[in-house]
């Protein structure tokens, strides 16, 4: 006889659970050996962190392509967790860039070889072209919002988003590699780099003068939800 419907499906939910769960397990696992290893770690390095043999990650993972967009979306994860209640906090223009600058540079001072193997594009998808277009598009919208409140043309929001996206990038990579300097120092650096250009910018075109260090209040809440993450 046939099992009821619901038995089987009770069933086949356990089982998607568990293979999922697995595989947070293996990708976690992979993260170590990331670690030790660096971005030209093997899956041996991989079973031997979790403590399996290889033919049991291959139960999980098509092959070495599939673990590293599991990788990259794990990279996406990390970092918007940080990024996002950063972006959200509504305190003083400074303060918010700084911290989401440290929010940014945690993740890579945390997953170095995380990040330098998602830009190699291993495995023919860029993750981080996807993020930076992402989180450009997130800060084109949240200067709008701003520039608008303060009666100023928004048209310049887009690039101006997008140019510090690549800003922030191509530090990071350069510090990543060089580290002639510690985080903070990075940060404070890039925040007052950031903070001229918007104090500059709202003072010629606007005549506004802001306070660094008093909140521009507008009602905006960041969304970033990432199309591997949905």
């Amino acid at each position: 006889m046939n099992e009821p419907t619901g038995k089987g499906d009770a069933r086949r939910d356990r089982w998607r659970s568990h293979r999922e769960a697995r595989r947070e397990e293996f990708v976690q696992a992979a993260l170590r050996a990331l670690a030790e290893h660096g971005p030209d770690f093997g899956m041996e390095h991989v079973a031997a962190e979790a403590g399996v043999t290889k033919p049991v990650l291959y139960r999980h993972f098509t092959d070495k392509a599939d673990l590293y967009v599991a990788l990259g979306q794990r990279g996406t994860q990390l970092l918007f967790e940080r990024l996002i209640p950063a972006l959200n906090n509504e305190e003083a223009p400074v303060p918010r860039i700084r911290n989401s600058l440290q929010a940014y540079f945690s993740v890579i001072e945390e997953y170095p070889n995380l990040y330098r193997l998602l830009i190699r594009r291993p495995f023919g998808r860029d993750v981080v072209a996807e993020d930076k277009e992402l989180i450009g598009a997130t800060l084109s919208r949240l200067l709008g919002d701003y520039l608008r409140a303060l009666d100023m043309d928004s048209g310049a929001a887009e690039p101006w988003g997008h140019g510090i996206v690549g800003l922030v990038q191509n530090v990071s990579e350069w510090w990543l590699e060089r580290r002639t300097m510690n985080r903070d120092a990075v940060v404070e650096y890039l925040t007052e780099i950031i903070w001229a250009a918007i104090d500059g910018i709202v003072r010629q075109h606007g005549g506004v003068v802001l306070d660094p260090n008093e909140p521009i209040e507008v009602d905006r809440v960041v969304q970033l939800r990432p199309r591997n993450l949905r």
